[in-house]
């Protein structure tokens, strides 16, 4: 891509991006630049298109028990092709590309692509969803929306909570199982490690709750 481009781009998703939600911040974006860029690289995807699918592909953020939560992809694709149209020197043939990455990116849709750019986008938010970020991430969110760390029941069987799961019920739901929906090598070499840790963080909770009387020994 373009340097010059990439630069434009850069600041106004700097810009848009949200400053209240530390979970979807532009570190948030950087960071899915940048393996985005990688995965890339590995497999022959269109820069041109990937990296403005990950710069804004979360530039129009809801609290996730927001009911416009579910409108969070189309609404970002929207904002993306308005700024790219106005954006001197940008390939317009390749906006559609860029929504369809978009569209596409949400792990709650659980949509598998059949083009390679949407696949890219995809796997680099999805390792997001695995490791010590992940981590950060998931309780970040969850504070914002008072969700408790763990059911005091039962901590670590979650699979009744369908609508508004613990932290740790989002392990079972999504972070656990992030590693099945991953299309390139490059991203599963990554996710194995991760998910290697955070089976470690589970059972380190485990250990904590026994010691502190929550789980019986």
């Amino acid at each position: 891509m373009n340097k010059k481009i990439l630069k434009k781009l850069e600041l106004v998703a700097r810009e848009r991006q949200t400053k209240d939600d530390p979970s979807h911040d532009f570190e948030h974006i950087r960071r899915v630049l940048n393996v985005a860029i990688k995965i890339s690289k590995s497999v022959g995807a269109d820069l041109d298109v990937v990296i403005p699918a990950a710069l804004f592909h979360d530039t129009v953020v809801y609290r996730k028990n927001s009911p416009q939560s579910k409108n969070e992809s189309n609404e970002s694709a929207e904002v993306a092709a308005s700024i790219l149209k106005k954006t001197n020197g940008y390939p317009e043939h390749k906006i559609k590309d860029v929504e369809t990455c978009i569209r596409q990116c949400s792990f709650t849709k659980g949509i598998v692509p059949e083009l390679l750019e949407p696949k890219v986008l995809q796997d680099a938010d999805l390792l997001e969803s695995m490791g010590a970020l992940s981590i950060m991430r998931t309780f970040s969110s969850g504070g914002q929306m008072n969700r408790s760390f763990y059911n005091h029941k039962n901590p670590f069987y979650e699979k009744n909570e369908k609508d508004f799961p613990s932290g740790i019920g989002l392990f079972y739901r999504r972070l656990l199982i992030a590693d099945t929906r991953l299309h390139t090598a490059f991203a599963k070499r990554i996710a194995k490690r991760r998910t290697s840790f955070l089976k470690k963080f589970l059972a380190q909770v485990e250990a904590e709750l026994k010691e502190s009387g929550v789980l019986k020994v």
